[in-house]
């Protein structure tokens, strides 16, 4: 199955010359899919390259559980493709906004309410196609889910902001749809949930979302009928609109939309207890991915927040950097070693400094 609607190799050849004139140049470029993630990272200066023009799905298999697709494709109409066959992205991806498309998708690495049961985007990537600095197509990766010896590149470009190079397609596994889903609300103190949470983590229970907020734990179980019915009622509890995880993952629950101060993800450790934040009650936050990734907005020290999170094994990131001030930067640090290793990466497959400068970090 594939799709060769759109005018998709003058898209291409398109991209090639910009990014050979760029080069030639040595001019910046922001690299632009559906604009719905802009706000997630640093400010880009450059001419706009745009892959929205790139778009469609070049191969889909639903018996072998892949399918390829290029940068510009809708999120949208891909995930209506997959659901056509009664098959899913496993790692739930947010949009944010009705123009997502899978490019953005892979290059910010963003997982949703199912990421601690199904796996992150990493995890689904069988290969990419991208632009280098000087406009020519590497292929990293294929078609199989393979072991092999040394990095491989192709997930690498999982989180990179496109500050290693241009996605142009994306091959990806996908996964059948539970044969059932249905979702609980229990009234129960965050101590209490998390506790529970690392009981039923030892179980082989059909979960696929646990959350934590407003004086609840909500929960999600996917699966077989029978097992998931059967699970409802050992766990008890009200039943809860499935909808409330589409709310969740796009940011739309009233949490979200009623505050001023920074908004901060802090993506820790499982089974991490409350953590003690000056002038911040732990049960003011939404403790999601079973109290993995939680979320808060605070006014706080940045260099605090980023020290607790770290002695916890965790690390923060801002969703909203436009709040802070201009010292702090939306990501952790990284530390000496690490950002070595990073620079490294930067000067072999980007050399000139192209791609989204600064996305990342001020000097990446």
């Amino acid at each position: 199955m594939s799709d060769q609607r759109f005018p998709t190799q003058d898209a291409l050849d398109s991209l090639r010359a910009q990014v050979r004139q760029a080069s030639e140049n040595e001019s910046p470029l922001r690299i632009e899919g559906g604009n719905t993630k802009a706000f997630y990272g640093r400010p880009v200066a450059g001419e706009t390259i745009s892959t929205i023009e790139h778009r469609g799905i070049t191969h889909y298999d639903p018996v072998e559980l892949i399918v390829s697709v290029r940068a510009g494709t809708p999120l949208a109409e891909l995930e209506a493709a997959l659901a056509s066959e009664g098959q899913m992205l496993a790692f739930e991806p947010p949009h944010y906004g009705p123009g997502a498309t899978i490019g953005g998708t892979i290059a910010t690495g963003l997982s949703g309410p199912r990421r601690p049961w199904s796996g992150a985007v990493r995890d689904f990537v069988l290969g990419v196609r991208l632009l280098n600095h000087q406009g020519q197509e590497h292929r990293f990766g294929g078609e199989v889910m393979k072991n092999v010896a040394g990095y491989d590149l192709s997930r690498l470009m999982v989180g990179a902001q496109g500050t290693l190079g241009l996605i142009t397609e994306v091959s990806l596994k996908v996964l059948p749809k539970p044969g059932a889903c249905h979702s609980l609300r229990l009234d129960i103190s965050l101590t209490e949930a998390l506790s529970q949470l690392a009981k039923w983590g030892q179980k082989p229970l059909p979960l696929s979302a646990a959350t934590w907020h407003d004086g609840a734990l909500h929960l999600r179980l996917e699966g077989g009928p029978s097992s998931v019915a059967d699970t409802c009622r050992m766990i008890g509890g009200d039943s809860l609109d499935n909808a409330y995880w589409e709310d969740l993952r796009e940011q739309q629950l009233p949490f979200f939309q009623q505050n001023d101060m920074p908004l901060w993800r802090l993506s820790l450790p499982a089974n991490t207890a409350p953590l003690e934040i000056p002038g911040i009650d732990a049960e003011s936050l939404i403790h999601d991915w079973a109290g993995c990734q939680r979320w808060l907005h605070a006014d706080v020290n940045t260099g605090t927040l980023r020290s607790i999170c770290a002695q916890a094994g965790g690390h923060a990131t801002c969703f909203t950097p436009d709040k802070l001030p201009e010292s702090a930067g939306p990501f952790t640090p990284l530390e000496p070693m690490v950002a070595k290793y990073h620079d490294r990466l930067k000067e072999q497959l980007d050399p000139q400094g192209i791609f989204n400068r600064g996305r990342l970090y001020a000097e990446f």
